[in-house]
């Protein structure tokens, strides 16, 4: 008979403990009976603060855990009860994180860091009581867990009080904690949080206040504090600028890698990869998966896969993976030959000109796809006499060159790095005629004729040995076009050898031909052979580049060790650090170390590779092959489960070069290992091109078969997969290949998988319908009405309905079309003598084939026999038929039908 108030009083001063923890639980709800009343509301919260003096800690441990949904309750009714959790809550939370008790104030901490979370205190409240307080529990005189737990909380708040109360109130006290001598448990916090703290402050406040602690404790003598630094090393680089990322955080890292402690290093190890992706260019990370045309037949399907680039940085050296080939870029195309053309034209510039050095890299490493002008550095290993002009913009060129340039457009948009042909470059040299400066005529014989004379005997024989070196891999369509390079090339340089004396020759003949009134802009046609064999082989020597640092062949057994160790060098991250990269293969790693270190390699693997960017795959190609063939399944599972994202990074090229491989490896291994591999198989295939893609068709039947049969799980996840494969392959080859593996899901013994599988066969009944001719949809639905409308078990005529079920609500054929081909069969179940089978139809009927306008509207003979079919089973002699086809529930889905008691498991 006591009011709420009253029974609040009663229990309050009890001396029973239970009866006043019973209060504490009880105030929310004594908060709502009287929340009508401002001034009882009041009183409840008055008698809050009195509750929070008991001396009990399990009292005051259950008040602070209500404080929370009372604050809430007090928010939601802020008219009634103004400023309540400011004045009332807010000072016993904040009195409760320097109880005596560890349970009260852990309680507290949590019920402070949820309020702020749901932002129910103000920020005036932050600064003015929340702030103050946690300082104070952080002094120097203050005690050790109480600042311990201090220091915790303010981290833990700083990304939700913001980064200006961070910066005047949280972070110099943070500094302070960062250099406390006293309690090293102080400064394991302090480095556990470091990353967030230089989050929430900025790169300004990083660099200037926070990377010299960092760099303190990175060196303490507690390898506690050590480990935590290397956790968190990836959030405080992202803080920093590229500079100082290179220049002081990776000789940083490099030391906690060789740190005495193992579990530091561990951590460190553990880091490295994530690390390493923070030395990532946002500006060049866009990858273009394709970089051919495309079929027709494939085009609808790849056009899906592109993911567009970025604006390329002029220092960053463009390599045709990471190029479109849209047409619309045919401009840069004729520029590129220009480049190539004007290299004659190069002689008779002064130095003083437009004459702009080129690396003769750019030769290989720029395909006629690219869409930016190229400049680079002159290379410091070549002679100064090889050199490559860019033509003035504002030049013009007569009709001639115009028109040629118009001519080889097409040919110079679809070739392919390394150049097919060398001997092309020298028909167009040879189509165009060369502009002679009568100024300076001896410029020719100084330019072109050194280019002729570095081709010695030691290049040709370097020539020899990487074809030798490619002979038996012949079959690779890529590694066949480099043969033919290196053998253009190599022609080229005997051309060389035997024409330099006459082209020499015919040189001074046209040069004495030139009179001194010759009007400036004479041409004179001659072969000009001996320049464009210096390009052959400027082409050549890049192209050998190329083979060596980006080859997919495995002929880096021919390599000594140095030319192996030049071969994954890099710039885009610290070389150190890549090498600690690559290393954690190293079995001694996994004994010094960790046992799961290559595990870790691993799963960081994708992004070291986006880091450094497909051009620089070939230090990465090694260690991924050798994780590839680890003996530790959970290593490949990582790698599987990642593959698909790999080859967006890697591009179409690597892709069937590199992961392919590996790729059917995977399809081969342990059940743990297919998953992943069967998770991503249409984000993998759809990467590839149509033929290569085909291949697999063969290989999607070894799915069905697992190391456990109860593993039920691998063939529903097959089944997804497969609904997603069907728009990757024509209709033949789904008739042909995926046809029979989705009837036989449809047999499944668990229901799960029969349930996917259903829909399977509705889409696919879909695609093939539309196809054209629609025969293979016809023969497909012929075989379901003799496999399972017909089948002597009555699991498979259930079956069939379902399947007819999907096909309707999905609207898979068109009502005419099932109405001819399908319902006919259908309706001969009712007859059935299975009533799970006629509960199921009188569903299918009643609640999803009515409701189509089709037979809404249409006075047919189909909807004839749909109501006769309807009124015989009202007349069922089961009571569930008869249910089912009189009434008209709410559900229509075929999940749920499938999971009914009435129809389901068999």
């Amino acid at each position: 008979m006591l009011t709420p108030l009253g029974r609040l009083d009663k229990y309050a001063a009890s001396e029973n403990v239970f009866n006043r923890q019973m209060v504490a639980r009880s105030l929310l709800d004594t908060l709502r009976e009287v929340c009508d009343d401002e001034r009882d509301c009041i009183a409840v919260l008055e008698r809050i603060s009195r509750l929070a003096d008991d001396s009990e800690p399990t009292v005051r441990a259950e008040l602070m855990e209500q404080v929370p949904h009372i604050a809430l309750f007090c928010q939601e009714n802020r008219p009634s009860i103004p400023y309540a959790f400011s004045k009332y809550l807010l000072p016993i939370v904040v009195r409760y994180l320097a109880d005596q008790n560890n349970q009260v104030r852990k309680t507290s901490q949590a019920a402070l860091l949820a309020l702020l979370e749901q932002e129910l205190i103000e920020r005036f409240d932050v600064e003015t009581k929340v702030c103050p307080v946690l300082i104070e529990l952080t002094a120097p005189d203050s005690n050790d867990d109480v600042k311990t737990e201090a220091v915790a909380i303010m981290c833990k708040m700083a990304p939700m009080v913001g980064k200006d109360i961070t910066e005047r109130l949280i972070l110099p006290r943070f500094c302070e904690m960062c250099c406390d001598c006293r309690m090293f448990h102080v400064r394991k916090v302090c480095a556990a949080n470091f990353g967030d703290i230089c989050s929430v402050v900025g790169q300004q406040a990083t660099e200037e206040m926070l990377l010299p602690r960092f760099f303190q404790l990175c060196s303490d003598n507690v390898w506690g504090v050590r480990k935590a630094c290397a956790e968190c090393f990836m959030a405080v680089s992202c803080a920093t600028c590229q500079e100082i990322r290179r220049t002081k955080l990776s000789a940083l890292f490099i030391n906690l890698i060789s740190d005495p402690s193992r579990w530091v290093r561990q951590a460190a190890f553990q880091s490295l990869g994530p690390f390493i992706s923070t030395f990532a260019n946002p500006s060049s990370s866009g990858q273009y998966f394709k970089e051919e045309s495309k079929s027709s037949e494939d085009t609808s399907v790849e056009d899906k896969n592109r993911i567009r680039d970025q604006e390329v940085p002029e220092d960053v050296q463009i390599r045709p993976e990471d190029v479109s080939s849209d047409p619309s870029i045919s401009n840069s195309s004729v520029k590129l030959e220009n480049m190539v053309e004007d290299h004659a034209e190069t002689s008779r510039k002064s130095p003083g000109e437009i004459s702009v050095p080129m690396d003769s890299s750019l030769l290989c490493t720029l395909s006629s796809e690219s869409h930016q002008e190229a400049a680079s550095n002159e290379n410091d290993k070549k002679p100064a006499n090889y050199k490559s002009a860019l033509r003035p913009e504002g030049g013009a060129s007569s009709p001639d060159s115009a028109l040629l340039d118009q001519e080889l457009y097409n040919s110079f948009h679809f070739w392919r790095t390394p150049l097919p042909e060398i001997d092309l470059d020298i028909e167009l040299e040879q189509g165009c005629g060369n502009t002679l400066s009568p100024e300076r005529p001896e410029e020719t014989s100084e330019v072109t004729a050194p280019g002729s004379s570095n081709i010695t005997m030691a290049t040709r024989k370097e020539l020899e040995e990487m074809i030798e070196n490619l002979e038996p891999h012949i079959d690779d369509p890529d590694v066949k076009a480099q043969v033919d390079v290196l053998s253009a090339a190599l022609r080229a340089s005997s051309l060389d050898a035997r024409e330099e004396a006459s082209d020499a020759e015919r040189r001074s003949d046209a040069q004495d031909g030139l009179g001194v009134n010759e009007p400036p802009n004479c041409k004179i046609n001659h072969d000009a052979s001996v320049p464009l064999i210096r390009d052959a082989v400027e082409n050549m020597e890049s192209t050998l580049c190329y083979i060596h640092n980006d080859s997919d062949l495995s002929t880096n057994s021919s390599f000594s060790p140095d030319e192996e160790r030049r071969s994954k060098v890099q710039d885009v991250v610290p070389q150190a650090l890549l090498d600690q990269y690559l290393s954690m293969t190293d079995p001694s790693r996994a004994q010094t170390v960790d046992t799961e270190i290559a595990k870790h390699c691993a799963y960081s693997l994708p992004g070291v590779a986006l880091t450094l960017g497909r051009q620089n795959w070939h230090c990465l190609r090694e260690t991924y092959e050798t994780l590839a063939s680890d003996m530790q399944w959970k290593v490949r599972r990582t790698l599987a489960f990642s593959i698909h994202e790999l080859a967006v990074i890697l591009g179409d090229q690597l892709t069937a070069a590199d992961l392919v491989p590996i790729f059917n490896g995977f399809l081969k291994d342990l059940d743990e290992v297919r998953i992943g591999v069967l998770k991503h198989l249409h984000d993998f295939l759809k990467l590839l091109h149509i033929d290569k893609r085909r291949e697999y068709l063969y290989q999607l039947q070894e799915f069905l078969v697992t190391d456990n049969s109860r593993n039920w799980r691998f063939r529903a996840e097959l089944a997804e997969q497969l609904i997603l494969l069907l728009e990757l392959y024509s209709p033949r080859d789904v008739y042909d290949y995926l046809r029979p593996i989705a009837l036989n899901l449809c047999a499944d013994k668990v229901s799960s998988v029969r349930w996917i599988s259903y829909k399977l066969v509705s889409e696919m009944v879909k695609k093939l319908h539309m196809a054209t001719p629609p025969t293979f949809g016809v023969d497909l639905i012929n075989e379901l009405v003799e496999n399972f409308g017909r089948c002597p078990k009555w699991s498979g005529r259930q079956a069939f309905v379902f399947v007819c079920q999907t096909v309707i609500e999905d609207d898979c054929l068109p009502m005419e079309q099932f109405a001819v081909h399908l319902m006919p069969h259908l309706l001969t179940l009712a007859n059935d003598r299975v009533p799970n089978v006629r509960v199921l139809l009188a569903k299918t009927l009643r609640q999803t084939l009515l409701e189509k306008e089709y037979f809404l509207t249409s006075a047919s003979c189909h909807q004839e026999a749909v109501e006769q079919t309807i009124m015989a089973l009202q007349m069922d002699r089961d009571s569930d038929v008869k249910y089912f086809a009189s009434t008209h529930p709410a559900s229509t889905k075929v999940s749920d039908d499938a999971m009914s008691t009435a129809s389901s498991t068999y």
